[in-house]
């Protein structure tokens, strides 16, 4: 099994220098990005490595789909109607099999607020239980936030919840494909999900991991949480290939430098620095030079690492 010649040359295409003014890549559609054939069957469009904005319509992380041969499984459809319509158009053009699941990789906006689309096709819509209450908690703000930066492009969305959840685990056979939908335990926000798929050692990430980009903490990202679900049961699946919730398709090593080994990083500086009794005002300049060629550097960095130091200082 090989990745196919697209996938691997944007395996290839690593940015040396962040940049956030990245040109739309698929001008004719919503999309970002037209979908990629990363391994034979599973496709993904892939987003910007920018913050959301009116230019890439809220598409920056990761649309992915599976054709089974007995009816096709999208995971995130994007953060407003017209990306998860667009996505539907792709998958139209691909294949006439009907989409029969939706799996939404977490409780953001950029995972949930694509439900609208797929809610009125009448598709059946999966989220862990933790990101299902999140989005019924703060669903209503998230879409008044993705209304603001997308304006005319948000006409259609709505707040539209799963209508089912897991817990634990998932598994789904469908086709040729045995899919697992886990919860491996708390990491970049409430209900983080990841879709593996055994049999072709590939998994879609979700936040889990992140690859060209800077990952943003959040105020109820614990990293420490986030280290130990990684090292404890993400690590194990010991995957192939690796689709992240954000930047390009990749393999384990990348995804652990630009995620693990960066969450790692800055527990040692902050660490570091908070036996010398450093305070805040200093954290947020400690040193993140080895990162500083990734896209959303300049806007993520310094924050990160006082919300890290604000987390380690009662420890």
């Amino acid at each position: 099994m090989r990745l196919s010649t697209l996938a691997l040359a944007c395996l290839a295409a690593l940015p040396v220098f962040a940049d956030e003014d990245i040109p739309d890549q698929y001008p004719g559609s919503a999309l970002y990005a037209k979908p990629v054939e990363v391994i034979p069957h599973v496709w993904s469009a892939i987003g910007a490595t920018a913050p959301p904005d009116y230019d890439n319509t809220g598409h920056n992380n990761n649309l992915s789909f599976i054709v089974t041969g007995d009816g096709v499984i999208v995971v995130n459809g994007g953060a407003a109607y017209v990306l998860a319509k667009a996505l539907h158009d792709e998958i139209k053009q691909i294949t006439d099999q009907p989409v029969k699941l939706v799996i939404d990789e977490n409780g953001q906006g950029h995972a949930m607020l694509c439900n609208s689309y797929w809610a009125e096709q009448g598709v059946p819509i999966l989220a862990h239980v933790d990101a299902a209450h999140e989005f019924e908690e703060r669903g209503n703000r998230i879409l008044e936030n993705m209304k603001r930066y997308n304006r005319d492009k948000a006409e259609g969305t709505f707040v539209a919840p799963p209508t089912e959840t897991f817990e634990d685990t998932r598994t789904i056979q469908m086709g040729n494909f045995t899919i697992e939908v886990m919860h491996l335990g708390p990491a970049h926000g409430p209900g983080d999900t990841q879709v593996w798929l055994p049999e072709q050692s590939l998994v879609i990430a979700g936040d889990m991991a992140f690859h060209e980009r800077m990952l943003p903490i959040f105020e109820d990202t614990i990293v420490l949480d986030w280290i130990e679900t990684w090292e404890n049961g993400f690590e194990a699946l010991n995957a192939t290939y690796v689709i992240p919730g954000h930047g390009h398709p990749t393999n384990m090593d990348q995804v652990r430098r630009y995620t693990r080994d960066y969450l790692v990083h800055l527990r040692t500086e902050i660490g570091a620095h908070l036996e010398n009794d450093g305070d805040l005002a200093d954290a947020y300049y400690i040193d993140q030079s080895a990162y500083a060629h990734l896209d959303t550097f300049e806007e993520l960095a310094t924050r990160n690492a006082g919300r890290v130091y604000e987390q380690m200082e009662f420890e």
